[in-house]
C-alpha cells in the first residue's frame, strides 16, 4: 500500500449525511421515492467503516454513490483526479446532501464500482499511472486480481466508498480483502461499503444499516438477511433444495 501523507489529520472524515429535502426540484426522480430514502434526513457513519445491506433495488448504492459524489468524486469510479465520463446514469440524490466533517482536508479519496473497474482501468492508462497500481496492467489481470491489485498498491489513507466489491471476488478472495480492510481500519482510514456478502460484512468495528420498505436502519450481524439465510442454506443445503424446488433428491 501507499505510504501514509504526513503532516495530515486522519480520519474519520464524514461523520454525518444530512439531507436537505427543501433542494429537490425533481420530485419525479425515482431515487427521492425510494422508500428506504424518501423520509431519511440524517445518517450517521461509523469511524470505521460502514456497510449498507439490502435487497436489489433498496437504494443502498444509490445512496453510497450519492455520498460518493458529494465528495466531490466521479460518478463512474474512481479517485478525485478521473473525470472520465461513458454514460451519465446516476442519480440526483447527491444534489440535497450535506455533509458534516470532522475534518475539511481529506489525503485520499476514491469511489470503486464493482461494474466499472474496466472504465476505471483504461482511464488509468489514459493518465500514464500505471505503475502506481502494482507491477501489471490491471487489464491484464482477471476482475477479482485487479480489484484486489487496486486497493492493495493504491488505497492508503483516506475516504474509501466501495460497491458490491465480492461482486469481483471469490469467497476465499473476500477473506484476504477483509485483511486489507483490517490494514487500511489500521492505517486510520474511513469506508462505506454496499455489499450482499456475510464474509465482508462481518468485519467487526463496524455499523451496519439495513436498507429496506422500513427505511434505513441499524443490525446487527447476526440480524442481517444475508447472514440468515447463508446461515440457513449451509447448515441443511439439501432440506433448503428440496423446499425450493419441491422435490426429493
Amino acid at each position: 500500500m501507499r505510504k501514509i501523507v504526513q503532516g495530515v489529520t486522519p480520519g474519520p472524515f464524514i461523520e454525518s449525511v444530512l439531507f436537505d429535502r427543501s433542494r429537490i426540484w425533481n420530485t419525479d426522480h425515482y431515487a427521492f421515492g425510494l422508500p428506504a430514502i424518501k423520509s431519511l434526513t440524517k445518517l450517521d457513519l461509523h469511524p470505521k467503516v460502514t456497510f449498507f445491506v439490502g435487497e436489489n433495488g433498496s437504494g443502498k448504492s444509490t445512496m453510497l454513490e450519492a455520498i460518493a459524489l458529494a465528495n466531490g468524486l466521479n460518478a463512474e469510479g474512481g479517485s478525485r483526479n478521473m473525470l472520465f465520463a461513458t454514460r451519465e446514469s446516476h442519480s440526483e440524490l447527491f444534489k440535497i446532501i450535506k455533509l458534516r466533517r470532522y475534518h475539511a482536508l481529506i489525503p485520499d479519496a476514491w469511489f470503486m464500482r464493482a461494474e466499472s473497474l474496466f472504465n476505471v482501468a483504461t482511464e488509468i492508462e489514459k493518465l500514464g499511472v500505471g505503475d502506481s497500481y502494482g507491477s501489471r496492467s490491471l487489464h491484464e489481470q482477471s476482475h477479482g486480481e485487479a480489484f484486489m491489485s487496486l486497493v492493495e498498491n493504491r488505497f492508503s489513507q483516506g475516504l474509501y466508498f466501495l460497491d458490491e466489491p465480492e461482486a469481483a471476488l471469490s469467497p476465499q478472495r473476500q477473506l484476504e480483502f477483509l485483511v486489507l480492510l483490517h490494514q487500511l481500519v489500521l492505517r486510520q482510514s474511513q469506508l462505506v461499503i454496499a455489499t450482499h456478502s456475510p464474509i465482508i460484512m462481518s468485519y467487526p468495528d463496524s455499523l451496519i444499516y439495513s436498507f429496506s420498505d422500513r427505511g434505513v436502519q441499524p443490525v446487527a450481524y447476526e440480524d442481517t438477511e444475508h447472514y440468515r439465510v447463508t446461515k440457513n442454506f449451509l447448515e441443511s443445503p439439501k432440506r433448503m433444495l428440496i423446499h425450493l424446488l419441491g422435490q426429493d433428491l
